[in-house]
């Protein structure tokens, strides 16, 4: 069986009434978690970004108290489950300052705990990719937020 393409659906949606749009969104919610937390966030942290963010660092922040001096081995798979998380909060979200700012924290995070990123290459390698896609998104960003987040990168770029 096909699957429809975006605007099949999107036009077969404006042809719904709201209850069935809503028993739709609750269906698909019902499925996958990840289809629940993309319900959760257009539904009650959109319309406050901020408020968002901080809440995603806050978890990020639990998250990395789990490295502790564990071995190298524990560390990798732990910080590859927090960029998991930080990249689907980060999907979600769509906006490119968000973006920004929850990488930025991530490699902040990392300094922080002093991981040895050079005693392996898949840590280097990780956070090396985190530094490229901060460039991307920075690139595609106004000067003047450039601006603003210019002294956070000199901190992570060290």
């Amino acid at each position: 069986m096909p699957t429809a393409s975006v605007s099949d659906i999107r036009k077969e949606l404006q042809h719904l009434d709201s209850d069935a749009l809503q028993a739709f969104c609750l269906r698909l919610a019902r499925y996958k978690k990840e289809n629940k937390e993309l319900l959760g966030y257009l539904l009650f942290d959109a319309h406050d970004e901020q408020g968002y963010i901080q809440q995603v660092k806050e978890q990020i922040e639990l998250m990395f108290e789990e490295i502790s001096d564990r071995n190298l081995y524990i560390t990798k798979k732990i910080l590859r489950k927090i960029l998991r998380y930080t990249n689907r909060q980060i999907k979600y979200s769509g906006i490119p300052q968000t973006e920004l700012e929850l990488r930025i924290f991530f490699c902040e995070k990392i300094m922080e705990a002093s991981i040895p990123l050079s005693t392996g290459t898949v840590l280097f390698n990780l956070y090396q990719q985190q530094l490229k896609k901060i460039d991307s998104v920075l690139a595609k960003l106004p000067e003047d937020l450039q601006a603003d987040y210019s002294n956070s990168l000199t901190i992570i770029r060290k």
